[in-house]
C-alpha cells in the first residue's frame, strides 16, 4: 500500500467510527471510486483491499454501538444469508477445497459486508436520499478523471496500481476505466446510477444534474457498447414510471415476447445481444455464445460450480489458464456455486423487485417524490438486472450493487413499520 492509500485509509476508518450513522456509508463508497484494487495489505493467505478493511471497520462500529438494521431482518436479508452459506459449501466440491474457501470468504465477506453496512445505516426514505446525494457528489471528480484520460490517453490513478498507466484504444476510441479494472466496469457504473439521479431531481435539482452529467461522462468515456445498453434499460425503465399501474402486464408481455422470438429466429433468442454494437468492436457474439456454451456444458457445473471451462469458447484469458472469460455474472455465480448458487443469486434480484412492488403499493397516499423515489431503486436495481447478462462484476463496482439491493430493503422494511396492522383505521382528531 501506498503512503497516499494508508493515509486515506486511516482517515476514512476514523470518519466511519465517529460520524452520525447517515453519513457511515460516505468512507465505503469513497473507497470504491478513489481507491483501486491494486492497494491491498497482505496477511497470511488473505488479501485485504481499502473497501475490506473499511469493511471490518464498520462491523466493529456496529458491533460498538449495536447498531442494527431498521425494523430487523427481513426476507431479502435472510435470502444473502442462504446464499453466502452456499458459496462457502460449495466450496467443498472444488479441487482445491482449501484455496476456494479464502476466495469465497473473501467474496462473501465483501458482498455480506457492503450489503449489511448499508442497511445499518439507512434506517428511512431519508438515509437514503442522503446516500445518493453522497454518491453523486463522489462520482463527479471520477467523471472528470475519466474524461481527461480520454483526451491525455493517461489514466492518473494508475499511480495507485491495479490498473494500467495507458488507456486502451480499440477502433481508433480511447477507453477511459479510471479506478476500476475495466473501462466496461467504469462506464457501467456510471450507467446504473442515473436512475438514482434522477430519484433526487426534485429534491435537489442542482445536485441531481450535476451527478447525472458526471454518469452519463463515464458512459461515453468508457467507449463501450455495454455501459450504453445498460444506460438504454436504465432510462427505459424510468420511462415506463408512467404506466407503472400495468407493471404486470408488463412482464407477461416480455415473458411472450422473448418465447415468441424463440420460436421464430433460427438461434436461441439470446443471440440478439450479438447483433448488438453500439460504439464499434462489441463481443456481443462472445456473451451470446458464452451461454450456449455454458447450457451445453451443464452436467459439468449443474450441482457446485467448476474449476474448469477454458474449453467451453475458442478463447481463453491471459490470467488464467483453467478458464474463459466469464463475462456474465450469472454464469459466474454458476461457476462458483452451481445452479443453486445461481438461482440464489437470481432469486435475490427478484426478491428485492418484488419490495419495489411492496414499498409501491404502500405509498399509494404519499407524495409523488416519495414514490418515485421507490420507482428509481427498482429501475437502478434493473439496470444491473440487464448488465449481468453481459459483465461480471469483479472489482469494487460490486458495491454499487448490493448498495442498491441495501436501499430497496430499507425502505421496504421501514414502510412495513409505518404501515398500521391489518383492520386498524386511522381516526381523525
Amino acid at each position: 500500500m501506498t503512503a497516499i492509500s494508508i493515509i486515506f485509509t486511516l482517515i476514512s476508518a476514523v470518519a466511519l467510527v465517529t460520524v452520525p450513522r447517515r453519513w457511515a456509508p460516505l468512507p465505503l463508497l469513497a473507497a470504491s471510486c478513489y481507491m483501486t484494487l491494486g492497494q491491498v495489505l497482505i496477511v497470511g493467505p488473505f488479501h485485504f483491499s481499502v473497501i475490506r478493511i473499511l469493511v471490518a471497520v464498520g462491523a466493529i462500529r456496529i458491533l460498538i454501538r449495536h447498531e442494527r438494521p431498521a425494523s430487523g431482518l427481513c426476507g431479502l436479508d435472510w435470502l444473502m444469508f442462504i446464499w453466502a452459506a452456499w458459496a462457502l459449501c460449495a466450496s467443498a466440491f472444488h479441487q482445491e477445497p482449501g484455496e476456494v474457501l479464502i476466495h469465497r470468504l473473501g467474496l462473501v465477506f465483501n458482498v455480506l459486508g457492503v450489503y449489511f453496512l448499508v442497511r445499518c445505516f439507512c434506517e428511512r426514505s431519508e438515509d437514503v436520499i442522503g446516500l445518493i446525494k453522497v454518491t453523486a457528489i463522489l462520482l463527479i471528480p471520477v467523471a472528470l478523471e475519466m474524461l481527461s484520460e480520454h483526451i491525455t490517453h493517461r489514466n492518473l490513478f494508475s499511480a495507485l496500481g491495479g490498473v494500467p498507466a495507458e488507456v486502451a484504444i480499440r477502433h481508433a476510441r480511447s477507453r477511459s476505466q479510471g479506478p476500476f479494472r475495466h473501462p466496461i466496469l467504469a462506464g457501467t457504473v456510471g450507467a446504473v446510477c442515473v436512475p438514482l439521479m434522477a430519484a433526487i431531481w426534485r429534491r435537489s435539482p442542482v445536485m441531481a444534474k450535476a451527478g447525472m452529467l458526471a454518469c452519463l461522462m463515464m458512459v461515453l468515456t468508457s467507449g463501450s457498447s455495454g455501459p450504453c445498453m445498460s444506460l438504454l434499460f436504465a432510462v427505459l425503465a424510468l420511462i415506463l414510471w408512467r404506466w407503472r399501474h400495468l407493471t404486470r402486464q408488463m412482464r407477461i408481455a416480455t415473458i411472450i415476447g422473448y418465447l415468441a422470438l424463440d420460436l421464430v429466429m433460427k438461434a436461441p433468442a439470446y443471440y440478439l445481444i450479438a447483433r448488438i454494437d453500439v460504439v464499434g468492436g462489441s463481443t456481443g457474439y462472445h456473451r451470446a455464445r458464452l451461454i450456449e456454451s455454458a447450457i451445453e456444458h451443464l452436467r459439468e457445473w449443474w450441482w457446485a460450480g467448476t474449476d474448469y471451462t477454458r474449453h467451453w469458447m475458442v478463447t481463453g484469458v491471459s490470467w488464467s489458464e483453467d478458464h474463459a472469460d466469464i463475462t456474465n455474472h450469472y454464469l459466474k455465480m454458476g461457476v462458483l456455486g452451481g445452479l443453486p448458487l445461481m438461482l440464489l443469486f437470481i432469486l435475490t434480484l427478484s426478491w428485492g423487485f418484488r419490495y419495489v412492488g411492496e414499498a409501491m403499493r404502500s405509498r399509494t397516499d404519499a407524495p409523488v417524490a416519495d414514490q418515485f423515489l421507490v420507482w428509481c431503486l427498482g429501475a437502478s436495481l434493473f439496470a444491473h438486472a440487464v448488465t449481468c447478462i453481459s459483465v461480471s462484476y469483479f472489482d469494487q463496482s460490486f458495491l454499487f450493487l448490493y448498495l442498491t439491493l441495501a436501499m430497496i430493503a430499507s425502505i421496504c422494511v421501514s414502510d412495513r413499520g409505518r404501515r398500521p396492522p391489518t383492520g386498524v383505521r386511522h381516526l381523525n382528531p
